[in-house]
Formats: C-alpha cells, sequence, structure tokens
C-alpha cells in the first residue's frame, strides 16, 4: 500500500515519521475519514472544511486544502482503490515530548484501503463514562481519541459494537465514532450538536435532506416504549439499524423510517460525490 507523507507518496514500510511528532505524543492532531464509492471520494468538500474547522478549534493553522484533495486522489489513483475508505491525519508535527508546540512544519498523511460498510443490525451499550459537552475539544475530530478507544473496549466486552455516550447533563449524545438517531411518535430525531456532538458528515445530510429534527434530549428516551427505532450513521456505517441498547430489544429491525432513511442516503450518494 503506497501513502502520503509531506509531499510525497510512499510504499507503506518506507513511509517514517519522528519519535517527536506531537500527534503520537500528545494526540495533538486532527483527522477525517472519507468513503470512497467506485474510485471516488464522498462528500469532499464537507469532510475538507470540517477538517479546517477542527484545526482551528485546536489553534492549530490548518493544511492546504488543495494539497490534501490532491494528496487523496494520488492516493486512491497508486493503489487502485474502488471501494473502501481514506483516512486524513493532520498533526501539530514535530514538537519534542513535552506538552507545548513548537514552531515547526506540520504533517499530513493520507492513507487508503479498500473495505465493505457495516450496514447490519448491531447492538450498542449506554457508557458509564459522560462526553463532556463543555470541553474544549467538544465537537471536534481530534486524534486524541483514547477515550473512545477504552469506551469501545468496554463495550465490546459486552457483545456490543458501539458505545453510546451521554453528556455531563445526562443527555442522549454521541458514539464513540458514530451519530445516533431515534424514531418518537413517528418522527425521527438526532442530539443537536449543543450537547457536544460531532456534526457528522453522515447526519448533517439526513438532518437536512431526509428530515430529521435536532432534540436535546435525556439519554433514557432509548428505553421508552415511544421510541420503537433506532440506527447509528457514519461515514462507514452509512445508515445501521440498532437492534439492541443495553438489554433493550427494538422489534422489527430494521424499521420503516430506519429503511427509508437508509433508501434515501443511497439516493443522495446515487445524486453525485459531492452534496
Amino acid at each position: 500500500m503506497r501513502v502520503y507523507l509531506d509531499g510525497e507518496v510512499l510504499e507503506e514500510h518506507e513511509a517514517k515519521i519522528s519519535v517527536f511528532d506531537h500527534g503520537l505524543v500528545t494526540g495533538d492532531g486532527a483527522f477525517e475519514t472519507l468513503a470512497i464509492y467506485k474510485g471516488q471520494v464522498f462528500a469532499a468538500t464537507r469532510h475538507l472544511e470540517r477538517l479546517a474547522r477542527t484545526c482551528m478549534g485546536m489553534r492549530l493553522e490548518p493544511p492546504d486544502l488543495d494539497e490534501v484533495e490532491k494528496a487523496i486522489r494520488r492516493v486512491i489513483d497508486e493503489n487502485g482503490i474502488a471501494d473502501g475508505k481514506v483516512r486524513i491525519t493532520y498533526t501539530a508535527g514535530d514538537s519534542g515530548l513535552g506538552s507545548a508546540r513548537s514552531n515547526t512544519k506540520r504533517r499530513l498523511i493520507v492513507a487508503c484501503e479498500s473495505g465493505d460498510r457495516t450496514t447490519f443490525p448491531t447492538s450498542v451499550a449506554i457508557s458509564p463514562w459522560p462526553r463532556s459537552e463543555v470541553g474544549v475539544l467538544a465537537g471536534l475530530k481530534t486524534t486524541s481519541y483514547a477515550e473512545n478507544v477504552i469506551c469501545l473496549d468496554w463495550a465490546l466486552e459486552r457483545g456490543a459494537s458501539e458505545v453510546i455516550f451521554k453528556n455531563l447533563k445526562g443527555q442522549l449524545c454521541e458514539g464513540s465514532g458514530s451519530n445516533i438517531f431515534f424514531v418518537m411518535d413517528g418522527q425521527l430525531y438526532t442530539p443537536a450538536v449543543s450537547t457536544g456532538c460531532l456534526a457528522g458528515v453522515t447526519r448533517d445530510l439526513i438532518v437536512e435532506r431526509l428530515g430529521a429534527k435536532e432534540i436535546e434530549i435525556e439519554a433514557e428516551v432509548l428505553f421508552e416504549e415511544s421510541v420503537v427505532e433506532a440506527f447509528l450513521s457514519s461515514t462507514l456505517r452509512e445508515v445501521q439499524p440498532i437492534a439492541k441498547v443495553d438489554s433493550r430489544e427494538f422489534s422489527n429491525v430494521p424499521g420503516p423510517i430506519t429503511i427509508q432513511t437508509a433508501r434515501g442516503f443511497q439516493e443522495i450518494i446515487a445524486e453525485g460525490m459531492n452534496p
């Protein structure tokens, strides 16, 4: 596999970064994962704009987005990827072993791999640890991912494929790498960004184009009888039905609104690669 590293496309074994890279030492970096369909990336503009917003939120100057887009194209073409994903990682560069950044060149890495979507019904577990909606990283897509890794590992031990976070107020927030939707009284809802969730690209398209409404609501709503469907959304999950939340099981999975949303999202993809 060939990867892009700081202006060069190299063989995977040739691509090396310094042990002093601040992304490695402290998690000081931003990233994006984009879906590849038939050799084309989906929603590149939305992803790159969010990458820039994350960098600004981190007080880190954004990369040259034209360079990033060209790097994506080179990596996909040189690896001959038809369907899969591409990952952009942007770090503060070499900054020693402390927390402070140095005024050095930032680092840009672009890599890709083949793979299928995970759209089959799944189970989720509610994290006993909350997500902060008021923290400095709230709503940003950073490489400081240890919280997600630990909580997801906890959920996997319990037979779930994703962990769902409440925020500090006890409101429904997001998954470790996904957004969550639910159907209540015939209406599709998803947590508002004010809950601290990431404004996912798939999530935003479902809100903008497929009729979902944003809401602030207690996480316990998922256990109420009025909630009859739920699903996860993300770049690689697309629309993934939830069959079980902790001990609560949904019937008729996927439900009619989940099916309708999944079909609607496929129509968005079919309309063009840059919605």
